[in-house]
């Protein structure tokens, strides 16, 4: 079952900071992580994108949704489930906004809590630890290329 996910609720649940440069990519890498262990596709999406940033990016099995200042995640989040129709009952959706999680159970989507999935994520029977950041270090090349990406570069690293 694929996921979509509201990366800005899932960040801090995990223990990463909202306040650090990079925590979409530290997110990013860890939802690739899961997705390769559990051999899922989850779509993650992150609001507050500035002009010139927004769009979509697939990195591997994880597609990341940068959505445009003036609109947010949950919207976006609300109109896929919109446009899935009556696929949405085979996806998951991770919010912690009640509005978004409503929306999600009308739709006969199953719904977790950001909380509830973060749990799901550090008790991954693929060996993660509590720790993802020290758990996940970038080796140079990959902050090369996610560097690109985030300057408009290069839309999907690692298929050059």
């Amino acid at each position: 079952m694929p996921y979509l996910i509201d990366g800005h609720n899932l960040i801090p649940k995990l223990g990463l900071s909202l306040r650090a440069l990079d925590d979409e990519l530290e997110l990013i890498g860890v939802l690739q992580e899961f997705c390769r262990l559990n051999r899922r596709r989850t779509e993650v999406y992150f609001d507050g994108a500035p002009p010139g940033q927004d769009g979509s990016r697939k990195l591997g099995s994880v597609d990341a949704h940068f959505v445009r200042q003036g609109m947010t995640a949950d919207e976006a989040i609300r109109r896929r489930l919109k446009k899935l129709g009556r696929a949405a009952r085979n996806w998951t959706v991770v919010s912690s906004d009640h509005q978004v999680q409503a929306e999600a159970q009308a739709v006969h989507a199953l719904v977790l809590s950001s909380e509830e999935f973060a749990r799901q994520l550090k008790q991954n029977p693929g060996g993660r630890s509590d720790d993802f950041k020290a758990d996940r270090e970038l080796r140079p090349e990959e902050v090369d290329e996610w560097l690109k990406v985030f300057k408009g570069g290069d839309r999907d690293p690692g298929h050059d």
